[in-house]
């Protein structure tokens, strides 16, 4: 997703630089089973507008000792200082350049619910044990990339196939498969919604958690080393599984938002027979931002905004940024960026030779259907749908602001009228 009211969520690429550890303030309750901490855990840290994936190690010799992985960050392996269990009490600490980081955490039923104190502040985290398993875990296809397999969950409709096929591709920052955020309370589950209709219509799809959440959360590139190309490699090598597998007849593409550009790009390796655009921008990630930070900045911050956007496109680095704008073009993600910013929607859609369908919602507050127009302008043969009342997480929305934005953290809601009846009309029309 693109963009929110703040800075922060108007780009959620990456996850913000966190450390941490996990203890008790609760001293009571010891004289109840003691915690079986060994072996790996996986969880989370809710750092403000963020959560933050880790991976934490605890064995024990004489004495407990564990270690912390943050796959987004490159971090693996990192010592714990030192790990307590006493009782269903479990704290661990780290020593990060001469601070120490601590989680007071209490375990119960295979997990440590706690807090992280760093520098003074706290913040809720939790991990349960084993890998990290999500609400809706099922039928699982495995892909092999570069750097690592990638896990992709497969809906498939009732009877025997073979069935047409859609890779569904989630949108920016750490979302995951049933397209949520780390980054929003809350849950939307529409692109979970999306795979569950899709197969009630008879057509399967493969959806899929970015690197670094999820099922891919040891599949992480640190966001230094990150590039906008391998997330079109991700989806390329998708397609090609798909294309392979005689279960399927035919493959096709749903890019959501930033996904879009990553599944428009995919396509043009030659394996997908449709793409299907959902609130995807018409221009490049630079002219979009600037237009959303138009709103959000005082005059000082949108001139820096705009002269680092302008060199970020030049391909140089940036170091003087202003406060307002750390998060957003912090030099870990500037290379990121850059490499984002060298596609141009518009050029690139119009090198499909496939049928292509566009689909905006007047009330997508992060991607208005001027956008979508952009696009079929380049590829008039393109099918259009708009939606007056949807908004960028495929939900109805009310006009106002605020009830727009809670529609995006509750999964209750259904996908937009017409949404799925647009795309399966698309899909029948183009013989899948």
């Amino acid at each position: 997703m693109l963009v929110k009211k703040t800075v922060c969520f108007l780009l959620t690429v990456v996850i913000f630089v966190a450390f941490f550890t996990a203890c008790s303030d609760d001293a009571g309750d010891n004289d109840k089973e003691t915690a079986d901490v060994s072996g790996k855990w996986t969880g989370s840290i809710d750092v403000p507008g963020q959560s933050l994936d880790i991976i934490v190690q605890f064995q024990k010799k004489e004495e407990w000792a564990g270690t912390i992985s943050i796959p987004v960050q490159g971090i693996s392996d990192y010592p714990f200082s030192s790990v307590t269990v006493n009782g269903q009490d479990v704290s661990f600490f780290m020593e990060v350049q001469g601070q120490q980081l601590a989680f007071d955490g209490k375990w119960s039923d295979g997990t440590i619910k706690g807090d992280f104190s760093q520098s003074g502040q706290s913040f809720p985290f939790q991990l349960t044990k084993g890998d990290l398993v999500q609400e809706g875990d099922g039928n699982f296809l495995s892909v092999k990339t570069n750097e690592g397999s990638l896990y992709g969950e497969l809906e498939t409709p009732e009877g025997d196939g073979p069935f047409p096929v859609m890779l569904i591709i989630p949108g920016s920052g750490p979302t995951d498969r049933n397209g949520n955020s780390g980054g929003i309370q809350g849950k939307n589950n529409s692109l979970k919604m999306l795979a569950e209709d899709l197969a009630k219509s008879g057509i399967a799809s493969l959806r899929y958690d970015k690197r670094g959440v999820g099922k891919n959360l040891e599949a992480a590139i640190p966001e230094k080393e990150l590039r906008f190309d391998q997330f079109v490699d991700d989806a390329a090598a998708w397609t090609e599984l798909l294309s392979e597998d005689d279960s399927f007849s035919k493959v096709g593409i749903i890019g959501h938002s930033q996904g879009s550009l990553v599944g428009m790009l995919a396509a043009q390796n030659g394996n997908a027979d449709a793409f299907i655009s959902l609130a995807g921008a018409g221009r490049s990630i630079d002219n979009v931002l600037y237009e959303q930070l138009k709103a959000q900045l005082s005059d000082d911050s949108l001139k820096n905004a705009k002269d680092i956007l302008e060199k970020l496109k030049q391909g140089e680095k940036v170091q003087q940024i202003n406060k307002e704008l750390q998060g957003l073009f912090r030099p870990s993600v500037q290379a990121f960026m850059a490499s984002w910013m060298d596609y141009d929607p518009r050029k690139e859609i119009a090198e499909l030779d496939i049928p292509v369908l566009l689909v905006g919602g007047g009330r997508d507050l992060q991607v208005p259907v001027s956008e979508a127009e952009l696009l079929q302008e380049s590829r008039p043969n393109a099918e259009m749908l708009i939606l007056e009342k949807m908004n960028h997480v495929l939900k109805e929305a009310p006009e106002d602001e605020q009830g727009n934005r809670e529609t995006y953290g509750n999964p209750e809601l259904p996908l937009a009228d017409g949404l799925m009846e647009g795309i399966m009309a698309f899909l029948t029309e183009n013989d899948f």
